[in-house]
């Protein structure tokens, strides 16, 4: 073993001089290096060398089945995906302690026949071979000791009793090989953590880091499963290791079933080291909202799209719920833009229905670990025959705009407190909540309705949930509440002249200028000032406020609190 570096480099030099005749190097620890006259040739080298060490250790293992890590101790639950998903907020809580954290799952084959394995545990503890794994993985996955089909709340308990155990040992590891001059200790949480018969948990500051780690620690299972089945005594624990040298001695290693651990001081070197200290320092700022997931209901048009458009742009991970998926899906497109290929989901959902709710939420936690900011921005302004509504017509208005806010903070209330994490709620009501209009008695009374539930809901979900609202006056750009009909049938109410042939659009600009007269400011309210105050509340700028309501009405003096 040798830490990469000038000395390596000259060991290689070395070892090629002697063998004049070799083609390639292997490194115990490191990997491959091969040459050619050409790059195709190197290339068809490098698969060539890999493919036959494959073959090679595939064989053996192969031989060895059912043996393997000692034997199958833990079947992989039938139901571990449900079961996933159901501890996947808590477990993201628990290792957020320093630094909030995204997640992935992984229940790969082989991930779970290493976890329900005999040795698992005790291979798991020695940490991986190899520094391009840990740099992700840490010094050490966390391994549960739970047995699969025992209930969830014993997996939390154990998961708990076995964070701090972590924690402890990762604090005892920096003392013991930190030095005057070494950076300050990171944070402490595992990054990868394993649980028999449902399989591994990675985390990271965003989707791909999460998955990248999950990737990483697969291969390191491999070169445990190769090297256990290559020989060795089953169990056997080796001081005779090839690996020491120089650099680290023999008793700095540790073994198990011929599988060898990089010794933990040349793990804390490389972890700790002055270039990769100084590679982490070179990454840009984290945004605003990075590490968190936030979830738009209603995200396919109107605010509920610059909502989320602009919270990618902060960083944010976005799931983008709509009734209109295709709309939906448009968005979340448009999100991965600024936030990368794996920065946004859409989701469709009905907010009227309680299942659909549940299911949009439930894969927002299977692909990210958990949520931090839920918004709904979704409504619906229904207009009735000779302007009275029906009494289908009143029940889909209080039902869409009051009684599904109170069904979506019902169905992600567990999961927030699951986490335990500081999240955030941020309704949209209206200035019509206050401001009394003949013809719209549905819609203002719903919206006078969410403006006090914003009220009870901060009380039931404080400390660590803030719920808070915004209230706009009319937005007529980018609204689905906003047909061409009804823009029309306004322009008339408010004597506008226009010519029919107009587009949707300049229909629109003329009905958004007379409202934008009607206020102090003259300004048109836009969609991107809904977001900005949506995302203000439920960013960390706003910390001390819940239970409020935020005018966003470019000053409509009918609107000026009571």
């Amino acid at each position: 073993w040798q830490r990469p570096g000038f000395e390596l480099g000259v060991m290689l030099q070395k070892a090629v001089q002697e063998s004049p005749g070799c083609d390639g190097v292997l490194l115990g620890g490191h990997g491959l290096f091969t040459w050619g006259e050409s790059s195709r040739a190197c290339y068809r080298s490098s698969l060539e060398v890999i493919d036959a060490l494959g073959t090679f250790v595939q064989e053996h293992v192969a031989a060895k089945g059912d043996a393997l890590f000692g034997g199958l101790r833990h079947q992989p639950l039938p139901e571990r995906r449900a079961a996933a998903l159901a501890i996947f907020p808590f477990l993201r809580g628990r290792v957020s302690s320093r630094a909030r954290k995204i997640g992935h799952f992984c229940d790969l084959p082989e991930v779970l026949r290493f976890v329900g394995s005999t040795d698992a545990e005790r291979l798991a503890a020695l940490g991986t071979s190899c520094p391009d794994h840990f740099i992700r993985t840490k010094v050490c996955p966390l391994f549960a000791a739970w047995t699969p089909g025992a209930d969830l709340a014993a997996l939390r308990r154990e998961l708990d009793a076995a964070l701090e155990r972590y924690r402890d040992a990762y604090r005892r590891y920096y003392q013991a090989f930190a030095r005057p001059g070494s950076p300050a200790m990171r944070d402490p949480d595992p990054t990868v953590v394993l649980v028999p018969g449902l399989g591994m948990f990675s985390f990271g500051k965003s989707k791909p880091e999460a998955r990248t780690t999950s990737e990483f620690y697969v291969n390191a299972i491999h070169v445990m499963e190769g090297a256990t089945a290559l020989g060795g005594v089953p169990g056997e624990t080796r001081h005779d290791v090839p690996q020491a040298g120089p650099a680290a001695p023999a008793q700095a290693f540790q073994s198990f079933s011929n599988y060898v651990a990089l010794p933990p001081s040349e793990a804390f070197r490389i972890e700790y080291w002055d270039l990769e200290e100084a590679k982490l320092r070179r990454q840009p700022p984290e945004r605003e909202l990075s590490r968190r997931v936030v979830v738009v209901m209603g995200g396919g048009n109107g605010i509920g799209r610059a909502t989320a458009l602009l919270a990618a742009e902060r960083g944010a991970i976005v799931v983008v719920a709509d009734r209109d998926g295709a709309e939906a899906g448009v968005t979340a497109e448009r999100a991965r833009e600024k936030a990368g290929a794996e920065g946004a989901i859409s989701v469709p959902v009905d907010l009227r229905d309680r299942e659909a709710i549940k299911a949009a939420l439930a894969q927002a936690v299977a692909t990210y670990g958990g949520i931090d900011v839920v918004v709904n921005t979704a409504a619906v302004f229904l207009v009735g025959a000779g302007g009275r509504l029906s009494d289908a017509q009143w029940a889909t208005t209080l039902d869409v705009n009051v009684t599904a806010n109170a069904r979506l903070a019902e169905e992600v209330t567990p999961i927030l407190q699951e986490q335990g994490l500081d999240a955030s709620v941020v309704l949209v009501s209206s200035a019509n909540a206050v401001v009394p209009k003949h013809g719209s008695e549905a819609y203002d009374a719903s919206k006078a309705a969410v403006n006090h539930l914003v009220r009870e809901l901060s009380i039931a979900l404080a400390p660590h949930v803030r719920v808070n609202g915004i209230s706009p006056a009319t937005v007529v750009q980018g609204s689905t509440m906003f047909p061409r009909d009804r823009v029309m049938a306004s322009l008339r109410k408010y004597a506008i002249p226009f010519d029919e042939n107009l587009s949707d659009d300049e229909l629109r600009g003329l009905l958004a200028g007379f409202y934008a007269r009607r206020t102090l400011t003259h300004s048109d309210i836009r969609p991107e000032d809904c977001a900005r105050a949506i995302l203000f509340l439920a960013g960390p700028q706003a910390r001390c406020t819940t239970g409020h309501v935020i005018p966003v009405d470019g000053g409509l003096t009918e609107a000026f609190l009571r």
